[in-house]
């Protein structure tokens, strides 16, 4: 058996996960960050909960895996933006409340061993998983194994646009900063300004400006929203065709919240432009885009398993 700790921005989530990958147990608590030994102690006992809604004992639990939004080494968690947290040794302050083998993953390293093991990679031997949220996160399965390292999930950070948009990295023209969820926002805002007469407005005013909106209102029939979601692809399209012509994946699987877009708008759109753009259109292995599948339970299941993949 394994356990698998996400850890979000505001929750902390664990899962007992069997040998086939499928959750048995789930325990999910607040995340109350007071200091790098509170959180240890809070994760350890999060997973010592979970073992015990499963009836499992520790010494049934073959390791636990972390997944984390920051860089990691193999012990420490080395920086995370939205949880101050620097160089904290996490694998030896867990171990003291919950003695098992602590593995640590990024966040979208996990997803992508999720969606590996259980999702959309299934049966395949290399996998990118890109992830639009805040950000946007890369996760790579090559060769059946993670591509790990402090930087292996800044897929976000290509520069697609040279002094483009300035990004919260310190560099102008990444690519999260046309692709992801907090840039769709924006564009969809910006036409929301210059059309007063769009669907848009109407949609907005209900629930305010979401990143499904625009597709929304485009499904609707909105020429405005349409533009927006054309363009905003367009851009989607630009950082899968470099990773594409980088790695040459069998798969890429594209997750977060905006992975849900009806298929005629966003995922149709994407393969049409990757199919004509990359490089494999001139022979060799193509690559299938997919959505990915797992959802929400894509990183607790791929810290579950991440000892399989490294």
């Amino acid at each position: 058996m394994y356990i698998g700790i996400d850890v979000g921005g505001t929750n902390l989530k664990a899962g007992l996960v069997d040998e086939s990958g499928h959750l048995v147990a789930v325990e999910r608590t607040p995340l109350d960050f007071q200091s790098p030994e509170q959180f240890a102690a809070a994760t350890a006992h999060l997973a010592a909960a979970v073992a015990r809604k499963g009836s499992v004992g520790p010494e049934e639990i073959a390791c636990v895996g972390m997944g984390l939004p920051g860089a990691v080494s193999h012990d420490t968690i080395l920086f995370i933006t939205n949880i101050p947290m620097q160089n904290v040794p996490i694998v030896k302050l867990f171990r003291q409340h919950f003695d098992v083998p602590l593995l640590l993953g990024n966040d979208a390293d996990c997803a992508a061993v999720g969606e590996f093991f259980c999702g959309a990679g299934r049966g395949c031997q290399d996998l990118a998983v890109v992830t639009l949220g805040t950000g946007i996160g890369c996760g790579l399965v090559l060769g059946g194994r993670l591509r790990g390292g402090v930087a292996s999930s800044e897929g976000g950070h290509i520069t697609i646009c040279q002094d483009g948009e300035l990004c919260n990295c310190g560099r102008r023209g990444c690519w999260e900063q046309y692709a992801s969820a907090t840039a769709l926002i924006r564009e969809t805002k910006a036409a929301m300004a210059a059309h007063p007469k769009s669907l848009l407005h109407e949609l907005a005013a209900q629930n305010g400006v979401e990143g499904k909106t625009v597709f929304q209102a485009a499904e609707a029939g909105d020429e405005t929203a349409l533009m927006v979601c054309q363009t905003y692809v367009r851009f989607l399209a630009d950082g899968v065709i470099s990773l594409v012509n980088m790695l040459r994946p069998e798969v890429v699987a594209i997750g977060g919240g905006v992975a849900g877009a009806p298929d005629a708008l966003l995922l149709e759109p994407l393969r049409e432009l990757v199919n004509r753009e990359s490089y494999a259109r001139h022979g060799g292995r193509s690559t299938q885009v997919l959505r990915a599948e797992l959802g929400n339970d894509a990183g607790i299941l791929g810290a579950a398993l991440l000892q399989r993949a490294i």
